[in-house]
């Protein structure tokens, strides 16, 4: 095994959701330009550890942390185990996430707890757990919200719920802790080529099985963690795509009837679907 890195000036990189799609993406980003210890988490062990293998393999500091942020005393666990042993923490990255594909009248209050669990409550209380050690390190957190957090996206009213709050949220805590020299920056990807669509939940907690619909470019997670960390890396508060979500974005609060007369035949199929599943 390759001889890990020693540098003063190494960081700490806390990425949840680390294991696959947009969350490896970034780790492998960032991995190619800082040293910098990565301590990636995520619910599946075995892939946890395959990564941890690769980065150690090239000489990258790295540890894995499996975690379901959906169950509130793991996460709590986590984040003792992070300020026991971590003075300082450069980048927060609550990439990890969760949505389903369902109509909000068939879909389980489980579900959408588990959404909201996920997608909105882990990402605050990993922020607030971590705060001091942000702090020590004027760190950044950077949150994956959605462009649904902007607009409704029919069959995803648990996961547009979610992000809305989490938008929210963040916008707040950004002013709040302005002079205290953490920043953060919010990205709002439209549709990405990720796990997260092709596990997405049904309204009874199974896996959907109906195509989703989408809006604007699917972009692959490896582009969208080079937009990410660019953003980052200049000091962006937001970052927003460039395409046809942000001009539907702005289309629902101008015109809010005229874009869900397009949204509902942009995705009557899925819609279709998803009532006789």
């Amino acid at each position: 095994m390759a001889t890990i890195k020693a540098d003063k000036s190494q960081k700490t990189f806390v990425i949840t959701g680390a294991a696959g799609g947009l969350g490896w993406a970034i780790t492998e980003c960032l991995s190619r330009k800082y040293t910098a210890e990565f301590l990636l988490v995520d619910v599946s062990t075995e892939k946890l550890r395959q990564r941890e293998a690769q980065l150690r393999g090239r000489g990258i500091r790295a540890r894995t942390f499996t975690v379901d942020l959906a169950n509130s005393l793991a996460l709590a666990e986590l984040v003792q185990s992070l300020q026991n042993e971590y003075p300082r923490v450069d980048l927060l990255i609550n990439n990890a996430g969760i949505t389903h594909r369902s109509l909000s009248t068939q879909t389980s209050s489980a579900v959408i707890r588990k959404v909201m669990a996920v997608n909105y409550h882990a990402p605050v209380e990993l922020t607030q757990g971590l705060f001091a050690e942000l702090k020590a390190a004027s760190g950044c957190v950077v949150n994956i919200s959605s462009m649904a957090g902007w607009m409704p996206v029919l069959g995803r009213a648990g996961y547009c719920a979610a992000k809305s709050a989490l938008h929210q949220y963040f916008e707040v805590f950004r002013e709040e802790v302005r002079n205290k020299g953490v920043s953060v920056l919010m990205v709002y990807p439209s549709f990405l080529s990720t796990m997260i669509e092709q596990n997405a939940l049904d309204g009874d907690g199974g896996r959907a099985r109906h195509q989703r619909s989408t809006v604007g470019a699917v972009r692959s997670p490896e582009w969208m963690a080079n937009q990410i960390v660019t953003a980052w890396e200049k000091g962006k508060g937001r970052w927003f795509p460039k395409d046809i979500s942000l001009i539907g974005a702005y289309l629902y609060r101008l015109a809010p009837t005229t874009f869900l007369k397009l949204l509902r035949k942009r995705f009557q199929i899925e819609l279709a679907a998803a009532s006789n599943p």
